[in-house]
C-alpha cells in the first residue's frame, strides 16, 4: 500500500508538503502541488482516512435522520433522498441512516461522531429531535418539511401548488366531483396537500364532500384499501387525488380489482413523481417533487456549512410540476 512517505521520497520534499500538497493547501507552490499530485495519481495512492480526520479533526461521516423509516417512508422516497445526498457528497464521507422514532433517548446519542447532519423530516413530532440537536455542537439541515425556526437551514418542495396544479388540471379537464386519499395525519405534507385540495374546491365552489376524503399512510396498501372503501360510496366522483404514487398505485389495483378502468371510470392523479409511475397501465399523471434536487442542495449547503461557509438565505423552497400522462379523462 502507498503511503505519504513513499510519495515524500519519490518527490524529494517532506511528508508534510505532500499531506499539504494532497489536500490543495496554499501554503503549497502550485507546481509542486501538482507534480506532488501526479506522482499520487501514478502510485494509484489511496488517502487513509483515519489518518487524514486525525490531521482535520474531521469524522466523515454524515448522519441522515427521518422522521421514520417503516413508517410513512416509501422506498422511492428513501432511495431518491440517498441518490440525491450522494450526488453532491464528497466520496471521502460515509453516510448513516436512522430512523427519528426508533431513537429511545436522545441524551445518549453521540452527535460528535457525525461532522453534520440532515435531517429528512415529515412530521411535527420530529421538533423535540430538531431542538435537542440546537444544543450540540454539529451542523445539521432540515429537509422536507417548513419549519419556522429562522436561524435553521430548511430546505422544502412547493407542496402546495404542486397540488393546485393537479386539482385545477382536473377541473380543466371537466371534473367537479373530486376525492382525495392523503397521507398519514400527523405528517406535514399530508396536512398541506389535503388542505390544498379543499382550497382549490372552494376556490371552484365545488363541493367538498366527506364522505371523499380518507387518510391513508402512504403505502400502496392503504391506496389500495381506501380505495376499496372509496368504491363503497353510493354516488362515486370522477376523479380521485392520491398524496403520493405509491397510495395512486395501489388505488388503481383497487379499480381494476372493482371491473374499472382508470381513466374511463375514474381518473387518478398522484404526487411525487416516481420512476414506476411512467409505466403503468395507464401511465399515472402526478406532480414531480424534486426530491432528489432537495436532497442534493441540502448535502451542498451542509457541507458548506462544516467548513464554515454559512449561508446568509436559510430558507429554500424548490418548485414542483405536474406531469401529464394518461390517467385522467377529459370530460369536455
Amino acid at each position: 500500500m502507498v503511503t505519504i512517505k513513499d510519495i515524500a521520497k519519490i518527490a524529494g520534499v517532506s511528508h508534510t508538503t505532500v499531506s499539504r500538497a494532497l489536500n490543495n493547501n496554499p501554503l503549497i507552490k502550485l507546481d509542486t502541488r501538482l507534480r506532488i499530485q501526479k506522482i499520487a495519481k501514478e502510485l494509484n495512492y489511496v488517502p487513509n482516512i483515519s489518518a487524514k480526520s486525525l490531521v482535520n479533526q474531521k469524522k466523515y461521516m454524515i448522519g441522515l435522520f427521518l422522521s421514520s423509516i417503516d413508517q410513512g417512508t416509501s422506498s422511492s422516497f428513501l432511495a431518491d433522498t440517498i441518490t440525491g445526498i450522494h450526488s453532491a457528497l464528497d466520496p471521502n464521507y460515509s453516510l448513516s441512516v436512522e430512523g427519528i422514532d426508533e431513537l429511545t433517548t436522545l441524551e445518549h446519542i453521540n452527535f460528535q461522531r457525525y461532522d453534520g447532519i440532515l435531517i429528512m423530516s415529515q412530521s411535527e413530532s420530529d421538533n423535540q429531535f430538531i431542538q435537542h440537536l440546537k444544543g450540540q455542537k454539529v451542523p445539521f439541515a432540515v429537509l422536507n418539511r417548513h419549519i419556522s425556526d429562522e436561524e435553521l437551514l430548511n430546505i422544502v418542495a412547493d407542496d402546495l401548488n404542486g397540488v393546485t396544479y393537479g386539482i385545477e388540471y382536473a377541473i380543466k379537464s371537466g371534473h367537479s366531483s373530486i376525492a382525495y386519499i392523503g397521507g398519514k395525519e400527523n405528517f406535514e405534507s399530508a396536512n398541506i396537500r389535503r388542505d390544498a385540495v379543499i382550497d382549490c374546491l372552494n376556490k371552484h365552489q365545488l363541493p367538498v364532500r366527506q364522505e371523499f376524503f380518507y387518510s391513508g399512510d402512504y403505502s400502496l396498501e392503504s391506496g389500495f384499501q381506501k380505495m376499496k372503501e372509496l368504491l363503497q360510496v353510493k354516488e362515486l366522483p370522477t376523479f380521485v387525488f392520491c398524496a403520493n404514487d405509491d397510495m395512486a398505485i395501489g388505488a388503481m389495483r383497487a379499480i381494476d380489482d372493482a371491473g374499472l378502468k382508470v381513466p374511463e371510470d375514474l381518473s387518478i392523479i398522484g404526487f411525487d413523481n416516481t420512476p414506476l409511475a411512467a409505466y403503468l397501465n395507464p401511465p399515472l399523471t402526478t406532480i414531480d417533487k424534486p426530491l432528489k434536487e432537495i436532497s442534493k442542495m441540502g448535502t451542498e449547503l451542509l457541507l458548506q456549512q462544516i467548513e464554515g461557509n454559512i449561508s446568509k438565505t436559510k430558507r429554500f423552497e424548490i418548485s414542483t410540476s405536474l406531469v401529464i400522462r394518461e390517467s385522467v379523462r377529459q370530460l369536455h
